[in-house]
Parts: C-alpha cells; structure tokens; sequence
C-alpha cells in the first residue's frame, strides 16, 4: 500500500466506522493501516468522536516537515502554537473530571488564558515533544472517560455542563483546527463519519439559543427555527431560541425553516464562515434565519 497521505486520512476515517461484513475487503486494508499508524484510543462509544478527530489530527501531523512547524496557521499562531491552543483547551476539561493534565499547573480555568500560559512553555521545546504531549494528554481523558456517565456535570472555562457536550466541543475545535492545518499543508482532509458529524451537529443545534442570547438577540418564548441539516450526518432539529429553550431531534411549529449542509453549518457554528454569503434555503421569516447565521459562531474562540 501506498503512503499518501489523502489515503491514510481516508483510512481514519474508515477506522472510526462499524465493523464491516465479513466478506468485505475493508479488514484486509485497516490492517495494513494500523500497521502504519497510531490508531484512536481505546474509547467507550460517546468518547470515540473525539477520539477520531486527535487521530486525524495526528495523521495530518505525520507530513509536518521541520520547517512547517514555524508555519503560521491561524490566529497568528504557529502550528506548534496551535497544538499548544488545542492541548490547553483539552487540558481544561481533563481537570475538571481528574485525568492527567499535562505541561506546567493550570494557573486560570479559562481557555485563552490557559492556552498563553501553555504555549510560552512550549515554545521552548521541541514541537515533537510539543506533539507527543498533545497526543497522550489526549488519549489519557479517553481512557478515563471511559468509566465516566457522559452526564456528569463537568466546569470547564466558567460553563458548567453534562461532560460530554465539552467533550463535543473538544471534537468540533479539534476537527475545525485540523482542517487548518491540513489546508496550509495541502493535504486534503475527509470529514469524520456521518455517526460523528451527527452528534457534532446535534450540540451545534443545542448552542443555537446561547449563541442567539450572547449575540444581543432577546427572543421571547414561542420563536423557534426548523432546521434541516443535509448530507451524512444531518438530520432535523425543532430549536426554541429563547434563552433556555432546548433544541431536539425532530420537527415542531417554528417562524422560520433553514436548510443547509450539515458540515458547513458546523463550520459555521465554528467560526469557519460567512453568515452573509451561507448557502441556505430559507422559508417564513427570513429576518429570523438571518439572526440565527449571524449569532451562529457567537460562542467560537480561536
């Protein structure tokens, strides 16, 4: 088998599906891959999203050569820099439920603040030590995942919420920032499964009346959005944007339907677009939709 890297990121992504048949040649390949590469790991169902996104992001970091590492990525930031972003915003939500946290003692439970503090330190090392780090602090909140209910209430950055909703906000991040690294690579990167889009998606949904709350939007009770999230991984969401209103799987009476892809809009929500020019299908009340993709990213850092 080849070593290109479009072909082994593909191969993540196949490692994150089901078990195929057993007269599919997938097992052939997959065992070929995982001789190649460091697989996810070991997860229990709910952490396994996150799981696949710091594999992808480490296969995208297997074709760093030395000088790409000085290569500005976003925000300003090296790609070093940035993997220091995304090991302290990791790191916070292993302190809140007792994994190990590595790099110098969290100082301030907030992300910027964390993530300044972590990339000084980094900055004086090497970015294989950089990565490798990253890479275990990673997969040791995986493992003690594993013996955590996804509900339990986790503190992380001044937001109290069920574990597993910081956890999908790590896997949105996670994947976001992976795309820019693959993008000033050059190596093009496939979208995790749809089962991992779809739970991305669905907190996405969730966030809406939040992002509408923090934008300056005060929506009384009884406003809610339809909204249909196209391509592998989508599905449709009822979502109250009212301030404590909670977004469902499912239909209802809503002012306003928007119909989009399902990536796109959690790239959206992600800080990777423009509300002005999204490509939605918009019916009802246009005024509303136009809130919604505005406030969308509300809640997105760098």
């Amino acid at each position: 088998m080849n070593d290109d890297p479009t072909r082994r990121l593909y191969l993540d992504a196949l490692m994150e599906g089901p078990e195929p048949p057993e007269t599919s040649l997938r097992p052939l390949v997959l065992t070929a891959a995982r001789a190649r590469r460091r697989p996810a790991a070991t997860t229990t169902g709910w952490t396994a999203p996150f799981a696949g996104r710091i594999a992808a992001m480490d296969a995208v970091l297997g074709e760093v050569t030395g000088q790409d590492w000085e290569r500005r990525v976003v925000e300003g930031w090296t790609l070093q820099e940035l993997l220091a972003h995304l090991a302290a915003k990791d790191g916070l939500v292993s302190l809140s439920v007792g994994a190990p946290v590595l790099g110098p003692p969290v100082t301030v439970n907030e992300g910027l603040a964390r993530t300044a503090e972590l990339q000084e330190y980094e900055r004086r090392r090497a970015p294989d030590q950089t990565r490798r780090d990253w890479r275990a602090q990673a997969d040791a909140l995986c493992r003690h995942l594993a013996s955590v209910a996804p509900d339990t209430p986790s503190e992380t950055g001044g937001f109290t919420l069920p574990v597993v909703d910081h956890l999908l906000a790590r896997v949105l991040e996670t994947w976001i920032h992976t795309a820019d690294a693959a993008g000033m690579l050059g190596v093009p990167l496939p979208h995790p499964v749809p089962d991992h889009i779809e739970v991305t998606a669905d907190l996405c949904a969730r966030l809406m009346p939040l992002a509408m709350r923090v934008s300056g939007h005060r929506v009384p009770e009884g406003r809610a959005v339809r909204l249909a999230l196209t391509g592998p991984g989508g599905g449709l969401w009822h979502v109250p944007l009212h301030l404590g209103g909670r977004a469902v799987r499912g239909d209802g009476p809503a002012e306003t339907a928007i119909t989009c892809d399902v990536v796109e809009f959690c790239f959206l929500v992600g800080g990777r677009g423009d509300p002005d020019g999204f490509a939605a299908e918009v019916e009802g009340d246009a005024g509303l939709a136009r809130e919604l993709l505005h406030a969308a990213p509300a809640l997105s850092g760098p």
